[in-house]
């Protein structure tokens, strides 16, 4: 099953740079190696196996943008089930940018109706001033230029969760029944007594879906997971069962203010621990965190996902878990193949 997705913007808003950190598992330190698009680069991305993401990675110099919407917009426009526009944070063409981005609006509005619209607003890191108040400027002035459209807007940078919180939110709509996998995490999360539980794409490592379970306690979450595998990136560790003596605990962050990006930054950081591992010829195959606030074990569910389990209860063992997930791969490997069909 092939889901198109439409990836706009100007020349030099960091499209491609994006396109290469989340699907070609590139750090951040290596995107400005990357040159400009020439017309439409199209990406046929395996995610979930079956399900197979055509990204269409389309140049924004003037004369491409011209041709998508003149004599290409047909082919452009058709079949879109996700369009995502980029807009660079400190811009000097705003005006020119959005002129473009209502031309685009227009065109999907005629050929692709129903394709959910994602509005960027990237290069967060350079933004001047406090980036939550710049951020609400332009999401107020996007909104308004798309008019009666339904869009979503992100602000969105490659040297933080960011980038993985709004690409997670993208690709979560172009998964059928993915419900239906957040409601038997639920159940995987009672049979292991877990706080929560968390599931991978196993190649981006984007967020599938969660358990939704009830508000975690305020000592550690997936937030805490993040810090700890920050921890073990370090020491460099690439497969580890630790102890209170391998890892001294980091203090949680503010759990309201990492709410909507704990499970992302858990990504950028395992994504960034898997490539140190191939660094030094190392294969990532599990983790596993035994400090004194919970346990976690992250290990793979089916042959597409990874799945992240955390525990606060100190009697459960990492053994009980780890057979548990191991019970739970029939059903998930079901689940996907029947939400993949469906």
């Amino acid at each position: 099953m092939k889901k198109k997705v439409l990836l706009m913007g100007a020349s030099g808003s960091g499209k491609t740079s994006m396109r290469s950190l989340i699907f070609s598992n590139n750090p951040a330190s290596l995107t400005s190696r990357l040159g400009a698009t020439i017309d439409v680069e199209q990406n046929h991305v395996r995610f979930l196996g079956d399900l197979i993401l055509n990204l269409w990675d389309c140049g924004g110099q003037d004369a491409f943008m011209d041709s998508y919407l003149s004599i290409q917009q047909g082919t452009i426009f058709q079949h879109v089930g996700v369009m995502i526009y980029v807009f660079e944070v400190e811009t000097r063409n705003m005006e020119k940018d959005l002129d473009y981005y209502k031309a685009c609006l227009a065109a999907l509005k005629r050929y692709s109706p129903n394709a959910a619209v994602f509005l960027l607003v990237h290069k967060m890191d350079l933004a001047r001033g406090p980036k939550a108040e710049t951020l609400a400027r332009k999401t107020k002035e996007l909104k308004e230029a798309s008019g009666d459209a339904e869009v979503t807007v992100f602000g969105t940078s490659i040297y933080d969760e960011s980038l993985y919180n709004a690409w997670s939110r993208i690709v979560h709509i172009l998964i059928p029944n993915a419900s239906v996998l957040s409601r038997h995490l639920a159940k995987l999360a009672a049979a292991c007594s877990a706080t929560e539980v968390v599931l991978f794409e196993r190649t981006t490592f984007l967020v599938i879906a969660t358990s939704t379970p009830p508000p975690p306690p305020p000592v550690a979450s997936a937030a805490a997971v993040a810090s700890a595998s920050s921890s073990s990136k370090t020491n460099g560790h690439h497969s580890v069962g630790t102890s209170q003596d391998d890892h001294e605990s980091e203090p949680d962050p503010d759990p309201h203010k990492m709410a909507p990006t704990r499970y992302e930054r858990t990504s950028e950081l395992i994504k960034a621990f898997k490539y140190s591992c191939a660094r030094v010829r190392e294969e990532f195959h599990a983790l596993e965190m035994e400090l004194p606030e919970f346990t976690a074990v992250l290990d793979e569910l089916t042959r597409n996902t990874y799945v992240l389990i955390i525990v606060h209860d100190p009697t459960v063992e990492t053994a009980a878990l780890r057979m548990n997930i191991r019970l739970a791969r029939p059903k998930f490997e079901e689940l996907q193949g029947d939400s993949l069909l469906s």
